[in-house]
């Protein structure tokens, strides 16, 4: 099982790293490195977020808000990247179990997160680990947002 920890503000670099190689996984251009490192720095100090870092090779961002249908805090699981060779070693399922298991230990009911339709890779790891497709029935769950600026 490889080292998870918990990142604090000295992982700033680390966390910036990481943002960067997600983004530029993804192949996109935005946020820029600036933003991404000015918006670690303030997450880090964020009582209701928390990077869990593997190491230099991977990490999971998990958020917290307190739920009024459950009266307690659901987590959301916002990003999981594993560079490129730290793929296929069993990373990416470490640093999700490891996000499911903090979200236990802060008292949450559910965890939850949205995954591209067509990264199958990604979609078979969350179910294996639990996560179910359609979490609130009756009917299909959509994820709807509004870009605001």
């Amino acid at each position: 099982m490889p080292d998870i920890r918990t990142a604090g503000p000295e992982d700033l670099d680390t966390v910036t790293d990481l943002l960067i190689g997600f983004r530029d996984w993804w192949n996109s251009t935005t946020p820029s490195d600036e933003t991404f490192r000015t918006t670690a720095a303030k997450l880090l100090e964020d009582p209701n977020t928390e990077f869990l870092l593997a190491g230099t090779d991977g990490l999971a961002q998990i958020r917290f808000r307190l739920s009024a249908w459950t009266g307690t805090e659901d987590c959301w699981l916002e990003d999981v990247y594993v560079k490129d060779r730290a793929r296929g070693t069993g990373l990416g399922k470490a640093l999700t179990q490891a996000a499911i298991d903090r979200a236990r230990e802060r008292g949450c009911q559910r965890i939850e997160l949205d995954v591209n339709e067509q990264n199958t890779h990604a979609i078979g790891l969350y179910t294996s680990l639990g996560f179910k497709l359609e979490p609130k029935p009756p009917g299909r769950t959509l994820f709807l947002g509004a870009k605001l600026a």
